[in-house]
């Protein structure tokens, strides 16, 4: 099941996405289609207006998140083009949700900075409370798959030792468009070959590397979390990037005002998002 939030002339709705055709479920957004716990049924038996998927608007996957979890250093390829050693624990910093923007909603550069970075990240959607989780639980409490792009301002995050402050800039994260649910994708993506993950930038592949390059898979990451908070519906994890960020090219490329940034997993989706300096 493919599931989504869209901008409509009277608000958002999350809708059930069915090949050309999204059906609104009667919930403002997926946080609150997540949020019942019935979730599953409800959207499948869901028969409200229905909208060409052609035409969508789409909003931040989950707009207003209670958690937006992300995890830094945790493909192999990106840690050893950083210069670092595999970690032995999950590296965890946090943004905050106006951060966000829709899967193809402008990526807003601050002014502030000319240091402006990618970052694609298969991301996961929590669909049920889970606290303290062993393997199975955490898995079962995983509503699905979308993709995010970390986008972050360098400078900004290399000023201290933690990420928080190059990372969190308003308008600068896009996130969807859907929610793919793990039994349409054939597991959770961290073995068996993985799935595809790159990010285009200007039409030129900055990013190409698969999911079973995480160190800390997604199933690994909710029970690890699970132990220090609740999840709740609709949190958001981003678990890390793979190699070929612009940061660690040489000389290094950065976002830059007009640029087209595509971020994309296989059989997830894909986020197409014009960068546009902040005004």
């Amino acid at each position: 099941m493919r599931l989504a939030t869209i901008r409509t002339a009277a608000g958002t709705r999350a809708v059930r996405v069915d090949g050309t055709t999204a059906t609104e479920t009667g919930d403002a957004d997926l946080r609150g289609l997540l949020s019942r716990p019935d979730w599953r049924a409800h959207a499948e038996a869901a028969a409200g207006p229905a909208h060409p998927v052609a035409g969508l608007d789409y909003a931040p996957l989950v707009p207003s998140p209670e958690k937006i979890i992300c995890v830094g250093l945790n493909y192999r390829d990106h840690v050893l083009e950083m210069g670092h050693e595999l970690p032995e624990y999950p590296t965890v910093f946090a943004k905050y949700a106006p951060a966000l923007v829709g899967a193809y909603d402008e990526i807003e550069l601050p002014t502030v900075s000319e240091q402006v970075d990618y970052e694609a990240e298969l991301t996961v959607v929590i669909g049920s409370p889970v606290r303290n989780a062993d393997d199975a639980e955490a898995a079962a409490a995983i509503a699905g798959y979308t993709v995010l792009n970390d986008v972050s301002v360098r400078d900004y995050q290399n000023r201290t030792k933690q990420f928080l402050q190059g990372k969190t800039f308003e308008h600068s994260t896009p996130l969807g468009p859907v929610l793919v649910t793990p039994d349409e994708l054939g597991g959770h993506g961290s073995t068996d070959g993985g799935w595809a993950i790159t990010s285009t930038l200007d039409g030129e592949v900055m990013q190409s590397s698969t999911t079973d390059q995480l160190v800390f898979g997604a199933v690994e990451l909710v029970r690890y979390l699970s132990a220090i908070l609740t999840l709740n519906p609709g949190d958001v994890i981003a678990t890390g990037t793979p190699g070929g960020v612009g940061h660690a090219r040489t000389p290094p490329r950065y976002l830059t005002d007009g640029a087209e940034l595509v971020t994309a997993i296989e059989g997830v989706g894909e986020c197409r998002n014009v960068c546009r300096l902040a005004k």
